[in-house]
């Protein structure tokens, strides 16, 4: 029987060393699954994959010993319990994120409806290497962004309301960055030192500090083989649509300029940083 072990791969089928058997991964966006899919991915790894399932440093779900005469089995079963899977190969990976402002107290953003919106738009995106997104509610980093091709940062944008402070200082000492300071009765921020983390919002007992979600982006990280962290291209990015137009100028820009085999980081450490600089730059304020 003639096997088309590529695309096998390209549809998460990973093959192990032993014969005719695979570790299949599943699309898991933003490391969220209902307890109905947690059933049917327990279901088929008992009934297909020698009882075992495998969790992932991203955040996935892998299912092995799955062997070849079951993969068509294996997918129907999945599906008819709404779990997809995932992919492997040079394409888009599935989105990783933390829990967000939904459920963390530190959250800046709302980040698993963005993991879903960013899913939608680019998942399985075929690219001249594989692409893995990553999304963090806040500066504390969980998902440690810059470890991603493309990684989006939550952050506030800050605004002081006078009138409605008390000069109690409680967002002085809340503030690990070093960026507020007291002359008189007037609280300075230094736009240089803040990391926009929102501590000062949200120990604020008296709502003088306002803070509007916003959003940090790296590009460029890579993790393995090579470790380099992304780099931070552009000021505070303030609403999604310019987000998704940065993020679609930074994709292109890899498809158009990496060599096939190539990881985003190694394009522009060959190739230079001058042409995404510029491209997202004119995204951002398009």
């Amino acid at each position: 029987m003639d096997v088309d072990y590529k695309a096998l791969k390209n549809g998460g089928f990973m093959r192990q060393k032993q014969k005719n058997h695979f570790s299949l991964r599943l699309k898991v966006v933003g490391g969220d699954l209902s307890a109905d899919q947690l059933l049917t991915v327990a279901g088929v790894a008992r009934k297909y994959g020698r009882d075992k399932i495998h969790l992932t440093a991203r955040q996935g779900v892998e299912i092995p010993f799955i062997k070849l005469e079951d993969v068509e089995k294996v997918k129907a079963e999945l599906a008819a319990g709404g779990v997809e899977t995932g992919v492997c190969g040079p394409r888009v990976r599935t989105v990783t994120a933390c829990q967000g402002q939904a459920i963390c107290p530190s959250g800046c953003i709302d980040t698993y409806p963005l993991a879903l919106d960013i899913s939608e738009r680019y998942f399985g995106r075929a690219l001249p290497h594989k692409f893995k997104f990553g999304v963090t509610g806040c500066v504390n980093n969980c998902l440690k962004t810059e470890e991603n091709d493309l990684g989006v940062k939550g952050g506030y944008r800050l605004k002081w309301s006078p009138d409605d402070c008390t000069l109690c200082g409680v967002c002085l000492k809340a503030c690990r960055a070093g960026a507020l300071s007291q002359t008189g009765e007037t609280i300075e921020l230094a736009a240089e030192k803040c990391n926009h983390c929102g501590r000062c919002v949200k120990a604020c007992p008296t709502g003088a500090w306002q803070g509007e979600s916003a959003y940090i982006l790296s590009f460029g990280g890579t993790f393995g083989n090579q470790v380099a962290p992304g780099r931070e291209l552009l000021p505070l990015i303030p609403d999604r649509a310019r987000l998704f137009r940065v993020m679609d100028a930074a994709v292109a820009h890899f498809a158009a300029t990496a060599q096939p085999g190539e990881r985003f980081r190694q394009a522009l450490d060959r190739a230079g940083w001058e042409g995404l600089v510029q491209a997202v730059e004119e995204a951002a304020h398009a």
